[in-house]
Formats: C-alpha cells, sequence, structure tokens
C-alpha cells in the first residue's frame, strides 16, 4: 500500500519561519506543506480563505494557533519554544546595556522563570494573557524605562510601534521538527477521503473570486465577485501566464496591476479527478500602486516604516528621541551626516510618524533626477509640488548644481510650498564639516529645523549593543545561531574607525556571522575581515602617492599605526589634514600614535 502524505496548512508568524519550515518540509517525504505569513488575526483569516479538503492538520505558533483552534474543526499543532530558543535570545542581549525584560505569553514566561531560575539569571520577566493587554503592558514597561524586550511577535510589533528595541525569540529548527512529528501522528487518526462534490462545495464557501485552471490551462471552473470591477475574461490571459509558476512551485502568490488598480494572485496546486488543477484566489489589494518617474516615487505609511523598522538604522540611531520630537510639528527639517548614516531611514521615521502619515511620502532623489524631470516637478499639474497634506522628501539635495537648486527654492517660496507640505531635506556633510552652500541657503530660507546624524566611530560605546541587536535579526538566517562575539574581538570593532558607517557595519558583521565556524566569533576572523576593510578603504581613499603597501600578516592595531603614519608622511605631518583625510578628529589620531 502506497505510503500516504500528509497535508500540512502551515501558518507562520514571520517569514524566516515560513522559511524555516518550507526547508525542512522538502526535506521529509511524508507530508507536504502549504504555509503562509499571517499572525493572530491575520492567520485566522488565512486559513479561513485558504484551508482545503485535502488538509489534514495546522501548524501554527503561540497564540495565532490559540486563535486558529478555535474557528475550525481541523486539528492544530502548536509549534513551541524551547528553553534553549529563549536561552539564546538571552545571550544576545547580554551585551545591552539599558534596562530590558522578557514579555510574552506563558509559553515563554514559563520557560523564562525556569531558566532564570535554574541559571540564576536577574532577568525581569512579564507575561501577557490576552492580545488586547500588549499595548498597555508594553506602554506601561515604556514609561518604567525599559528600552529592550526580549518577546514574541506581538510584543515585537507593538514595541516597533512605540520606539522600543526588540529581539524576537524564534522557534529553533528542532521546534518546528518536532511539530511536524506531531502533524504526521496526530492527521493519521483525522484522515478522510475527499469527494468531487467536497473540492467545489469548500471553493464556494469561500464566497471569493476564484479560477480553477487544468493542467492543458483550460477553465474548469470559476466563482465570480469582481464583476463590477473587473470582467473575468480580462484576467484570465494573466492567469493563465501565472498558471506555469505555479505548477512548477506548487503554489505561488503574485501582486498585479490590473485597470489602473492592484490585486493580489493567490495560486496553489489542487487534486482533482486525478489531475492537478490551478486554483487561484483573486482580490483588490489595499496597497497602492507606486507611481514611479525617474527620480521620483511615492511610499505609504506601512511601506515607509517596514523599511525604517527592518533596517539596522531603527535600533541604531542616536537621535531617535530627536526623530519623535521632529514629527510632532510640521516644520521643514534638513538631515544631515555623511554617508550611511541613516538619513533617508530618518526621513522615512519622522514622516511615519507625523500626523501627516495617512497621506503618501513622495520622495525626490536628486541622484538621479533628469532636467526634464525637474521641470514635471516645478511646471506639471500632476507634480506634488500642486498637492497639498504631503511630505516631501528632497533626498541629496547638496547634488542638485546650484542653478536649479535657486530655481527649486523659488518654486517652494513663490508657492508656499512649506506651509501646504511637509518638507524635509538631506545633504551629505561630514562630521565637523559645513554643509553645503546651496544645502545652507535652503536651511535659512526656509528656518529649517537641523537634524545631524553622528558617525558611527563617534558611537563605538553602543557598538556591543549595537552588535547583539543585529545578530538578533541575523540569527534567524543564519544555519546556526551566533551568540556575540569575544571580548578581544568586541575590542577590535570598537577600535575600527568605520568611514562607511552602518552599511559598512553590517557588511562586516554579515560576513563574520556568516563565516563563523563557532557561537562567539573570535578575534582572529576580526581581525581578518578588519584588515581587509582597511586595505580596501586605504586604496579606494587614494590617500598614498607614494605606492605604500600595507603589511596584512601584523596585527590590526600595527596596521592602523602603519596607516596614520603614512598618511601623516603624506601630509608633511600636518595632523589636522590627516585626522580630516582618516576621517577621526586629532585626539583620536593622537591616540592612535602612542598606543
Amino acid at each position: 500500500m502506497k505510503k500516504r502524505i500528509i497535508r500540512i496548512l502551515g501558518i507562520a508568524p514571520y517569514e524566516a519561519m515560513k522559511s524555516a519550515m518550507q526547508n525542512l518540509a522538502r526535506s521529509r517525504n511524508d507530508l507536504s506543506l502549504d504555509v503562509f505569513l499571517g499572525d493572530l488575526d491575520e492567520g485566522v483569516r488565512i486559513v479561513r480563505q485558504n484551508l482545503l479538503p485535502q488538509h489534514d492538520v495546522i501548524i501554527s505558533r503561540g497564540g495565532t494557533a490559540q486563535k486558529i483552534s478555535e474557528v475550525t474543526s481541523v486539528p492544530v499543532v502548536e509549534i513551541t519554544l524551547s528553553v534553549y530558543d529563549i536561552l539564546r535570545a538571552i545571550k544576545l542581549a547580554e551585551n545591552y546595556s539599558e534596562k530590558y525584560a522578557v514579555v510574552g505569553f506563558p509559553s515563554i514566561t514559563q520557560s523564562a522563570y525556569l531558566l532564570c531560575s535554574l541559571l540564576q539569571y536577574k532577568i525581569d520577566i512579564v507575561t501577557i494573557h490576552h492580545e488586547e493587554e500588549a499595548f498597555s503592558v508594553v506602554s506601561r514597561l515604556k514609561q518604567e524605562g525599559y528600552r529592550m524586550l526580549l518577546c514574541d511577535m506581538i510584543a515585537s510589533t507593538v514595541a516597533k510601534t512605540l520606539g522600543l528595541n526588540a529581539i524576537l525569540i524564534t522557534s529553533g529548527t528542532e521546534s518546528i521538527e518536532n511539530a511536524f512529528d506531531q502533524a504526521v501522528k496526530l492527521a493519521g487518526s483525522f484522515f478522510k477521503i475527499q469527494q468531487e462534490r467536497n473540492f467545489f462545495s469548500q471553493l464556494l464557501k469561500t464566497g471569493t473570486s476564484l479560477v480553477v485552471l487544468n493542467q492543458n490551462k483550460e477553465l474548469l471552473y470559476s466563482f465570480w465577485e469582481l464583476e463590477k470591477e473587473l470582467p473575468e475574461d480580462d484576467i484570465l490571459n494573466l492567469l493563465r501566464e501565472e498558471a506555469e509558476e505555479t505548477f512548477r512551485s506548487g503554489s505561488h502568490k503574485c501582486l498585479k496591476p490590473i485597470r489602473g488598480a492592484l490585486y493580489t494572485i493567490t495560486g496553489k496546486i489542487l487534486s482533482w479527478e486525478d489531475q492537478d488543477c490551478c486554483v487561484f484566489h483573486v482580490a483588490q489589494s489595499g496597497i497602492p500602486i507606486v507611481s514611479r518617474k525617474n527620480g521620483i516615487f511615492f511610499l505609504d505609511k506601512k511601506e515607509a516604516e517596514e523599511s525604517f523598522f527592518n533596517s539596522f538604522f531603527s535600533v541604531t540611531s542616536a537621535s531617535n528621541s530627536a526623530i519623535q520630537s521632529f514629527a510632532k510639528n510640521l516644520l521643514p527639517v534638513m538631515i544631515t551626516g555623511e554617508y550611511g548614516t541613516g538619513k533617508s531611514k530618518a526621513a522615512r521615521a519622522i514622516y511615519a510618524q507625523s500626523s501627516l502619515s495617512s497621506n503618501p511620502l513622495a520622495i525626490l532623489d536628486f541622484d538621479s533626477l533628469s532636467g526634464k524631470n525637474l521641470d514635471f516637478l516645478l511646471n506639471h499639474h500632476n507634480s506634488p509640488f500642486n498637492d497639498n497634506g504631503l511630505t516631501i522628501y528632497f533626498r541629496n539635495a547638496d547634488h542638485l548644481p546650484q542653478e536649479q537648486l535657486q530655481l527649486l527654492l523659488s518654486r517652494i517660496l513663490d508657492s508656499n510650498l512649506s506651509a501646504r507640505n511637509r518638507l524635509i531635506f538631506s545633504c551629505m556633510a561630514a562630521a565637523g564639516q559645513p554643509v553645503s552652500s546651496g544645502c545652507l541657503l535652503l536651511m535659512d530660507r526656509l528656518k529649517c529645523l537641523t537634524l545631524n546624524l553622528p558617525p558611527l566611530r563617534q558611537l563605538t560605546d553602543d557598538i556591543p549593543a549595537l552588535t547583539s541587536l543585529y545578530l538578533g535579526t541575523l540569527n534567524p538566517e543564519l544555519p546556526q545561531s551566533i551568540i556575540g562575539l569575544e571580548p578581544d574581538a568586541m575590542g577590535l570593532m570598537q577600535s575600527y574607525p568605520w568611514p562607511g558607517n552602518y552599511p559598512q557595519f553590517k557588511r562586516v558583521l554579515k560576513q563574520l556571522a556568516a563565516l563563523s565556524s563557532s557561537p562567539y566569533i573570535c578575534s582572529n576572523e576580526v581581525k581578518k575581515i578588519l584588515a581587509q576593510e582597511y586595505s580596501i578603504s586605504f586604496q579606494e581613499a587614494g590617500t598614498s602617492p607614494s605606492g605604500f603597501q600595507i603589511n596584512l600578516n601584523q596585527t590590526l592595531e600595527e596596521i592602523t599605526k602603519d596607516i596614520v603614519r603614512q598618511v601623516l608622511a603624506d601630509t608633511d605631518s600636518n595632523q589636522s589634514a590627516a585626522a580630516k583625510r582618516l576621517g577621526i578628529s586629532r585626539t583620536t589620531l593622537w591616540r592612535y600614535l602612542n598606543r
């Protein structure tokens, strides 16, 4: 008798778990998996729309699993959190110097109490019993001075909206594997053979717009509720194109613009009368189509928040309090800083937290804005300059030629643009150096508030905490979890000047995490990578016309001294010029020379 394949519907609260479930499912021959991304009520909605007669069991996590079990008779298996999952999050938080707590449902906090008791850890633990409590509990913790939470998805989402840092306690692969084992055993006692009439009955019960194609891409069945918005015939050819990918992968989801609106198309494979069929669910999306021209595009609040909170800048910015203050008023803002200090992320954060966040954010990127599109901005009736209530972000305003900048300023003043819309500008400015004359003119004439984002080399005391927080975001993507850096390795990271700021820090840390063979990154690995960074930065900067070569066989400290001495030689021992070329202060230069 042929071995029966258990069909599982998975609801993952975050993308990394979805990928892990898919990867583990591919390695097994006793189950097949349809997995979707959703949490709590969204997870329940997905189950209601995507649960099919062929599904034997549902797998999800925490509060989402509990909610799903209340709305379906299909068995629900919960992916639990192991003690090791919680310990890993606690170890990541060890370098965090500010006040933090473990927050979550009893499935998390009971294990956390046990772990802290056994290991004699003194960590505050707060239990949430209902989803509705999350906002009030996290708000209270913020008022009590907590700055970071080790938590589940619910508390993590609330923490981000309130400006707190969060390390998500993720389920390891062993927990997912255990849930698969339970699902296979449990499904055996609930097995039923589905009949053809059940297939159609389930489609009709969804009450949504559905199209079913056979393997020859011929229409077998349709149930259409979008007739007034979109004739069925208009989408059939598009679905036939998407069917090829759906048949190949087993499930497929995409967003397609049709007649000026954006539609979500979800396809999956079902067996009917011994043949595979492609079933498409079509629904109009609430996400607006992004209007793009060269250098001109729009974001909504959700997209801006995702861009900010999914970035490294959201947990590293030394200016978050200023961002929150600037968001409360609608005065123009000039954001300055070196490359990689997060100017665009700060602009998105100011917009997302402001009273105008229900209207779009218009981004004008003067790095790629052509003369034709500048003319569109200044003169076309569809220009965002003719709208009201927008937030308009002028990215890299210092890259605009002086003549065009004068024209832009005149248009802003003549049209009273800053009174009708929120204006945010950004320009490049090295630490301790003045902004360009054009940006200074904008600041003076428009009476801009100024937000200067410091370079990473001025925040070296924060590097241990930043490292832990970023490793926490990397770990779900890594084959093994990284707990932290050895003390000597952390010292090397703190002594490096980081000329590329946060992007360089992210890139180096991601490379170290990917190459590390142990849970703790060692100093030799850091020394090797940072020596390469020194070499690349030095050669790209072109600071040594004498053809000076770096000896990478030395320690990082010796390499640093060699570079400092060579730059001093190239600048005729002018310490101010050497410090400026290296991107450090004279005090730091003196400290390197006298170590």
